[in-house]
């Protein structure tokens, strides 16, 4: 089977988004299928688990009762919860004008409280991990998010980037993982106001920081910061790695920087032979549902993604 009718050959909430990206399907029959995800399929599943509350196991970034229970050192975070379930109806890029998702999103605001402070969901909490993610939630759903965007700005370490510990531990170095969360909802929330220019400054503080790193060395030392960051993940949650941040500067558009060349060069690399790319990482921790096949094995979303990434750079 040719790899674009592999592709084709999947769920609405990938198969749209391979219309839309590497066919030349009329808009009319990507909208169709867009539709579709709150229909059928992982979409449809993920909708029908929200609880009474408001919420996806009964809690905003951990289940029910996560804190109360014991748990063994090497238990991994459940990804059941309200923040990574919403994070994958927007992977799926679920239409947020539909009724059911309206009413699914309206639920959120009115009843979910995050598990750290009590406070609502879309005004955010302390880890800027996880109100980098909310905010991208929150402007893809049409919430006011605003208070997490100035808590953002705030936060912005004097590297450029973010670190989710820095609240708890004093920390003045940042994170590759809290900068890519915060960078993808600083970007979704200036594209969508039309580019406040703080915002805009902030975001290419936090870009310099990767850039100068190229997506995955350390700046002191030039050595590679975490070999799992050349690993291809799929579903991405706070996680990071290289073809994320690709993902994020293909995403932003414009003329490559050429600091990106060595993580392009490496997620090039690892396309098989018969056009595709594996998982090669998959996140431990409970799911709802799988998307893939395993680790080792053909990805229909990271051959998306990195295809994307590559027709990006080389329109350069």
């Amino acid at each position: 089977m040719a790899v674009l009718d592999w592709l084709l050959d999947s769920d609405p909430a990938l198969r749209w988004q391979v219309q839309r990206d590497l066919t030349d399907a009329p808009p009319d029959d990507i909208a169709a299928e867009r539709r579709r995800i709150a229909d059928e399929g992982w979409g449809a599943r993920l909708l029908a688990a929200q609880g009474d509350d408001g919420q996806w196991d009964g809690g905003a970034c951990f289940p029910a009762g996560w804190w109360a229970a014991d748990h063994r050192d090497d238990e991994a975070q459940p990804w059941t919860p309200t923040l990574p379930t919403l994070q994958l109806l927007v992977y799926f890029g679920v239409d947020p004008a539909d009724a059911r998702v309206r009413r699914a999103v309206e639920l959120v605001r009115e009843k979910c409280r995050w598990d750290y402070d009590d406070l609502p969901f879309f005004t955010g909490e302390v880890d800027c991990c996880i109100n980098g993610r909310t905010l991208a939630i929150g402007v893809y759903f049409g919430q006011n998010v605003d208070g997490i965007v100035t808590r953002l700005l705030a936060d912005q370490l004097g590297d450029g980037g973010w670190n989710c510990y820095a609240e708890e531990t004093g920390s003045v170095r940042s994170s590759f993982a809290s900068t890519i969360n915060v960078l993808e909802g600083l970007f979704a929330y200036e594209r969508a106001m039309g580019g406040p220019p703080e915002v805009r400054e902030a975001r290419r503080r936090g870009e310099e920081y990767l850039l100068e790193r190229s997506l995955l060395r350390r700046r002191s030392t030039g050595e590679i910061v975490d070999p799992r960051w050349l690993q291809l993940s799929f579903p991405l949650r706070w996680q990071y790695d290289v073809l994320r941040g690709l993902e994020y500067f293909s995403a932003v558009g414009g003329r490559p920087d050429p600091r990106l060349a060595e993580a392009v060069d490496l997620v090039r690399s690892k396309q098989q032979p018969d056009g595709t790319w594996l998982l090669e990482n998959k996140l431990p921790g409970k799911v709802y549902f799988e998307l893939e096949d395993g680790d080792g094995r053909p990805s229909r979303w990271n051959t998306l993604r990195a295809t994307r990434v590559l027709a990006w750079y080389d329109q350069r």
